[in-house]
């Protein structure tokens, strides 16, 4: 069995310390986790290697090699490598896919069944028949109740988030110990870990450290500067950054469509720019983007920051080969299970069960009781529902 990681641009967890690997070994696999390529050890993509190519032309046309298409011919390779000298019956191989591996997963489906002996996904099934403007239209739907949960929960955090902004906002930015600058807009983007199991609380441990360091000191301090930094940058994820609207892409350019959706919808008037007066901050509880990617990210962040002009290039290229066949996908013959998660915050359910109409041989495990990130949150959980519905022994 092939683990393929969620992303994209993340490598594989260290198999000894990830719960999949005993649950697959002990029902008798072997197990094979690959960092895809620009990932882990596998020749990893940072500002410093891409510069080495060339100028940000050779850098994006390089970048445009790092989709799903390319992580599954990747995998093929893989496979027919390692079976080789194996009897016929033995050279397909299974796959599990979390969150982008799911979609790996899909576009393996679409264009190297051959390979596979079943498939596994986890919060992945992507919505293939979308483009990103329809894609960022419903998540954003998603990210808006998380919001209204957290300040449901931490009804506090509206005034606390609201000074912590008018902060930022005097200082023009706080300083961060790596480089790059907080604004007001990046606090904003800590909704990215709404989706997951513990994401309220953690995010907000964060404003309450944040609260009571202007409490005490009038000012941030370095710890509490550097916890921040670690939750909101991802200058050490640059194809997750780059690449993450063109997974969604088949003959359309993305051009920046989470920052337009994002400026047509009245919770998110902060994606315009920094607000201009604390009358504007005060206004009501301020609402946090979730997984989505804006170009004032490549501003504000060093390694980002060098990397712009690419990103605006991948943005705007229109060409982006099909990650899917749907023909192929409906008459599929290869069995497919699904976990789905009906809250799921980064792979919208209803999208998903558009994608589930188009795949013959699908059967899903559908839950509210899990957070997309139940792989590594409660993993005995959902690994035992999906095994057993492999094993249909659910019914």
């Amino acid at each position: 069995m092939v683990y393929l990681q969620g992303g994209p641009g993340f490598g594989s967890p260290v198999p000894q310390d990830f719960a999949l690997t005993n649950t697959v070994l002990d029902r008798g696999y072997q197990m094979l986790y690959l960092d895809s390529r620009g990932t882990g050890m596998s020749s990893p993509v940072t500002a410093s290697t891409l510069a080495m190519l060339g100028d940000e032309y050779r850098q994006a046309d390089y970048l445009k090699l790092f989709r799903a298409d390319s992580i599954v011919k990747d995998l093929e390779a893989v496979r027919k490598t390692l079976t080789a000298d194996f009897p016929s019956h033995l050279k397909r191989w299974s796959i599990v896919g979390h969150d982008f591996g799911g979609f790996c997963v899909l576009t393996y489906l679409s264009f190297y069944p051959e390979g596979l002996l079943e498939a596994f996904t986890l919060g992945g099934l992507p919505p293939i028949s979308r483009t990103p403007d329809q894609v960022y239209a419903a998540t954003y739907k998603k990210v808006m109740d998380r919001n209204r949960v957290y300040y449901m929960k931490y009804p506090e955090d509206i005034e606390a988030i609201q000074n912590l902004c008018f902060h930022i906002k005097s200082k023009s930015g706080l300083p961060l110990p790596s480089g790059g600058v907080l604004t007001v807009r990046g606090l904003l983007t800590l909704g990215r870990h709404f989706g997951i199991y513990g994401g309220l609380d953690f995010v907000h441990d964060l404003i309450l450290r944040a609260k009571s360091d202007l409490a005490r000191f009038q000012f941030i301090t370095r710890p509490t500067l550097t916890a921040l930094e670690r939750a909101v940058s991802i200058d050490d994820n640059v194809i997750y950054a780059i690449l993450q609207e063109a997974t969604y892409c088949q003959r359309v350019a993305s051009n920046w469509s989470a920052d337009r959706v994002g400026c047509s919808l009245k919770e998110y008037q902060w994606l315009k720019g920094s607000p201009k007066s604390a009358s504007v901050i005060r206004e009501g509880p301020l609402f946090f983007s979730g997984e989505m990617i804006y170009p004032f990210l490549f501003e504000t962040f060093p390694e980002l920051e060098k990397l712009a002009i690419v990103a605006d290039l991948i943005a705007k290229f229109p060409d982006w080969p099909n990650l899917y066949n749907e023909w192929q996908l409906a008459q599929n013959t290869v069995a497919l299970y699904a976990a789905t998660y009906v809250d799921d915050m980064y792979v919208d359910y209803e999208l998903a069960q558009g994608t589930v109409k188009l795949v013959n041989n699908c059967r899903q495990l559908i839950t509210n009781t899990l957070f997309p990130n139940a792989l590594y949150s409660q993993p005995g959980e959902v690994l035992k529902l999906l095994f057993e519905l492999r094993d249909d022994s659910i019914d």
